[in-house]
């Protein structure tokens, strides 16, 4: 994983003539003028590093600056490792698929549904298929036979070159109900 681009201000980089300090050890210090608390700092081989620029005062502490540092990359790290979904998965199927295949495919789209991924379904055709265009459409449908109500339709399946391509995503469990609440009316 890269390096982040965050910047802290540090000592005399710290641009406001008084600061709220938070000391090494957490407890708040107290409101002091900016030198008041590098020298605070410096007598503890530390660094006075700005943590909350924008309150009134602006908010200082005094840290190890490279083990604050690793501490808010790794926060970073884990924030960034949370975030999951979003993407567009794609699955290629030919339109004379082979039964067990076609359920491997379907159950790997099933794994990019848990993950909250669109999937791309592509129907690859060659040359003498294309003359069979209607299969490419009848696996699309015999895929959203599969998920019912549980994927919905984002893109419908239309013909670029000798692809058939349309996109599904997965609906929750919750909205699926909604869905259906809303149909019966």
């Amino acid at each position: 994983m890269g390096k982040t681009n965050t910047f802290w201000r540090t000592d005399y980089q710290i641009r406001a003539s008084s600061l709220r300090v938070i000391g090494a050890d957490g407890k708040l210090i107290g409101v002091l003028s900016k030198n008041d608390a590098i020298e605070k700092a410096k007598k503890l081989d530390l660094t006075l590093v700005e943590i909350a620029p924008n309150a009134v005062p602006p908010v200082a502490k005094i840290v190890d600056f490279g083990k604050f540092k690793y501490a808010e990359e790794k926060k970073l790290r884990a924030q960034a490792k949370n975030v999951k979904g979003g993407e567009v998965k794609e699955i290629r199927f030919s339109p004379f698929i082979a039964d067990n295949d076609f359920k491997v495919r379907v159950e790997r789209i099933k794994e990019f549904f848990a993950d909250k991924n669109k999937v791309r379904v592509v129907v690859v055709f060659t040359g003498p298929q294309m003359r069979v265009k209607q299969t490419g459409y009848k696996v699309i449908q015999r895929i959203l036979v599969e998920f019912g109500d549980t994927a919905a339709i984002d893109m419908e399946p239309k013909f670029l070159g000798k692809h058939l391509i349309t996109v599904i995503s997965p609906i929750s469990k919750k909205s699926a109900k909604i869905q259906a609440v809303a149909k019966k009316e």
